[in-house]
């Protein structure tokens, strides 16, 4: 095996780190879903995460490790909305100043919130516009620290600790099944899996309109594509980070996809039967189990629930269409 980019000491360290500003979110299960799917599901609900999701673990970790020349100098980062919220809430607390770059067709009840803690948000077309070359040339113009949503060993290693919690309140699982983006969140889970449960599986699971994790997983190098369309905004990553898919390529059984709709009726679900509120790129690992892309029958299984962080009238529209 080779050298990572984080180790699980890492993680602990991070957990350690963060305690005292991150919430440590609840452990769900759903006798309805257990009975569908014949299998034990243990739900980590994210979705209750300060600024609605797992990112402020890895937000939060990074920021905390500045030096004092890098805080005087502020954070900039780049993001579609939970990143952004995150560094912009840890930012706050840690007394740093923050500018976020956000795609213009971001949700805006993420726009709104990450102005909301303060930092300055500037707009592009994700379309159009190359994000991290637009994030670094405002970087460099006012000697600001870059932190990446996904491709950086902090921030993965504070995404982890979302399962290391779930296994310190589950034991040992047959599988960890994780939503993927860049891959911050499943390379850092992947990382604690080993460790804390070594026969555990675990997971990936993109929208079927940006499958680069599964074809990057299954040619052995990063694939890139065009910015993918899927009401999952959060998982609208053309490729994964280099430190991120390293992790990835090791540690990860496979990643398997799943269809807008799917997401859809899973949100319903978890309004429905579990009564909560989780964003469609929330729903990618629990659509996964729940429509069977994954042989989970008779397993204890760990599900991210990774965010909440939906505009009301989507909500609204996707419960009723």
């Amino acid at each position: 095996m080779t050298a990572l980019p984080i180790s699980f000491d890492d993680v602990a360290a991070a957990h350690e780190r963060i305690r005292a500003a991150a919430h440590r979110t609840p452990v769900l299960t759903s006798a309805t879903a257990n009975v569908a799917t014949g299998a034990q599901l243990f739900f980590k609900a994210e979705n209750f995460q300060r600024i609605g999701a797992f990112k402020f673990r890895g937000a939060y970790n990074a920021i905390a490790q500045f030096t004092p020349q890098q805080k005087a100098g502020g954070v900039l980062a780049f993001s579609s909305g939970n990143h952004a919220q995150a560094i912009a809430l840890s930012a706050r607390l840690l007394g740093v100043q923050a500018v976020i770059v956000m795609p213009q067709d971001a949700p805006a009840i993420k726009i709104e919130a990450t102005r909301g803690y303060g930092a300055e948000v500037v707009l592009y077309d994700r379309y159009q516009d190359d994000r991290e070359a637009l994030g670094r040339r405002i970087a460099a113009e006012r000697g600001m620290t870059l932190i990446p949503p996904y491709d950086h060993p902090h921030v993965m290693a504070g995404q982890g600790t979302a399962a290391k919690e779930l296994f310190e309140e589950t034991g040992p699982l047959d599988m960890l099944v994780v939503c993927l983006g860049g891959g911050g969140l499943l390379s850092g889970c992947a990382v604690a899996a080993r460790a804390m449960s070594p026969g555990c599986a675990v997971y990936g699971v993109e929208p079927e309109a940006g499958n680069d994790g599964q074809r990057s997983l299954r040619s052995g190098e990063i694939v890139r594509i065009d910015t993918p369309r899927t009401i999952a905004d959060g998982a609208q990553t053309p490729f994964l980070g280099n430190h991120t898919f390293a992790v990835i390529r090791e540690l990860v059984t496979d990643i398997v996809t799943v269809s807008d709709a799917e997401l859809v009726d899973t949100m319903k679900f978890f309004a429905g039967r579990m009564k909560i509120v989780a964003e469609p790129t929330g729903c990618l690992a629990a659509a996964a189990v729940l429509h069977g892309k994954l042989d989970v029958k008779g397993k204890r299984v760990g599900i991210i629930i990774s965010g909440g962080n939906v505009d009301l009238g989507a909500f609204g529209s996707f419960l009723l269409g």
